[in-house]
């Protein structure tokens, strides 16, 4: 490879040529990458234009819809910010059902209410090893009630934000696997378990020597082999609700300890096991044991009026703060809650559907949704269709809004942070690139911001599907034009 200051050498020398031949560079480079080799059969929607008049600079194809993988973000994120608001912070409630006797029993039940709080014990905002303190807080606030036992149950209840499970368009390779974890009205632990493997010699079983957190009920199916191979090549099936998971492919050989992530497959009930151990482990008799408001077909019982008491509420993390993580690390739960949050506020339905419903509706003045497809909040579904042209209409929306500099704010910047980190490295987009990446098997999709060398600011949306090449072979074709632009 050449180092970094020829290769930027060499691009300053083609953008000055192709300047003094009186051709616009972008336009030129977006050609010639529309016309290379490796884009035969591939689909590429591009668009960037001046966000100080709205004109167009360059484009392919840029009313083409399309799936993007993560871009998709930029609307979850956007429409939360603007709905929600920065400081919105979703809450659990604890709530006792029933009184509590002089001897410190609680005739009753304790009720989890799910607010959708997709941060609860998130190892993204806890330290390691400090992800359960929220429970230890919970246990000692029903310990200063007074309650020393509880006749009744532990009941978790994310009913308000529905039992979909997964948005439309999920693969089945997906949800077994962290970044599968689907939406819910309670969430706990990212809805992720860490699962420790034990691997041999080349060609033998692999052993699971620990799991995190503990889950109650599921049975575990391991057919993952040890392999000559540097990296993780294991995949974790198992739909929503289901108790059964399968782990299959390969981890590198003979190694003592290997973590692969999975999905929790129920995590309103995983919240009320969880809660309900640490209340046993304090000493607190709970004489019915723990349960969820689907599984147990309690979706009547919990109406929270008379006999029912809220006794603490944990508010969650800030929408800027999860806005920021989504965009900057691309968390697909972080995205599609905030998605759902948006049609709990707004509607007291915290589903995806409703969600989707209420961005359309807030955006339709602004973004046309001719030829938009969305149908998750992370950009996980193949079913999504979204052309640059929609990137860019709402890229400019944003760059007049009251939220602008936050939502800036959330983006990585090229060859400095986030998913970003590793784009236009010692190139002329260094540091001058603001975006959301994108990527999926045969995808590869940037949509953000560019602030130009000559002053310009310009929004952009690049998209190639089934690139005849690796994910990096198309990066780099999507660099020349984030060059060009950069220069502009």
């Amino acid at each position: 490879m050449l180092p970094k200051l020829q290769k930027f050498l060499l691009f300053l020398l083609t953008f000055n040529a192709l300047i003094g031949n009186g051709q616009n560079a972008v336009q030129v480079a977006t050609n010639q990458v529309a016309k290379s080799p490796d884009m035969a059969g591939a689909t590429f929607s591009f668009l960037a234009i001046d966000l100080s008049n709205g004109s167009e600079i360059a484009s392919n194809n840029a009313s083409m819809s399309i799936p993007t993988a993560s871009t998709a973000k930029l609307f979850s994120t956007a429409t939360a910010l603007e709905i929600l608001g920065a400081d919105y912070r979703p809450e659990t409630r604890i709530y006792i059902e029933g009184s509590i006797n002089k001897d410190g029993r609680l005739e009753g039940n304790i009720w989890i209410r799910g607010g959708g709080d997709m941060t609860l014990g998130s190892r993204f905002f806890n330290e390691s090893g400090h992800e359960r303190d929220f429970l230890k807080t919970w246990v000692d606030t029903l310990k200063y009630m007074g309650i020393k036992s509880i006749s009744g149950s532990i009941i978790a209840d994310g009913s308000e934000f529905g039992y979909a499970g997964i948005p439309d368009g999920w693969s089945w390779n997906d949800m077994g696997n962290y970044y599968g974890a689907g939406p819910s009205g309670i969430c706990v632990f990212d809805n992720a378990i860490r699962f420790v493997f034990k691997t041999g010699v080349s060609g033998s079983p692999t052993e699971i020597v620990s799991m995190s957190p503990n889950v109650p009920g599921m049975t575990f199916h391991n057919y993952v082999k040890s392999a000559a191979i540097d990296d993780d090549q294991s995949y974790i099936f198992g739909g929503p609700y289901s108790m059964d998971r399968f782990a299959t492919g390969s981890l590198p050989a003979e190694r003592t300890a290997f973590e692969v992530k999975g999905s929790v497959p129920d995590p309103e009930i995983q919240l009320a096991y969880e809660l309900a151990t640490e209340l046993e482990k304090a000493g607190v008799k709970i004489a019915k044991g723990y349960k969820g408001v689907r599984r147990d077909d309690l979706l009547q019982t919990a109406k929270y009026g008379s006999g029912f008491s809220l006794v603490y509420t944990h508010k969650g993390q800030r929408v800027k703060e999860i806005a920021t993580l989504t965009n900057m690390k691309s968390i697909n739960l972080f995205a599609e809650g905030l998605l759902c949050l948006v049609g709990y506020k707004l509607s007291g339905k915290g589903s995806t559907e409703e969600g989707l419903k209420q961005l359309e509706k807030y955006w339709s003045a602004k973004v046309s949704f001719s030829g938009l497809f969305l149908k998750d909040g992370s950009g996980l579904s193949r079913s999504n269709g979204i052309s640059a042209t929609h990137f860019c209409t709402l890229l400019k929306a944003m760059n007049s809004s009251k939220n602008k500099s936050i939502y800036n704010e959330t983006l990585p910047v090229a060859g400095k942070s986030g998913t970003l980190t590793g784009l236009c490295n010692g190139q002329a987009g260094e540091g001058r690139i603001l975006a959301k990446s994108g990527t999926m098997s045969r995808i590869k999709s940037y949509a953000g911001y560019i602030n130009s060398k000559s002053g310009k600011k310009i929004a952009f949306a690049i998209t190639i599907n089934n690139f005849n090449g690796s994910s990096s072979q198309a990066t780099a074709k999507i660099e020349q034009i984030l060059n060009a632009l950069a220069i502009y």
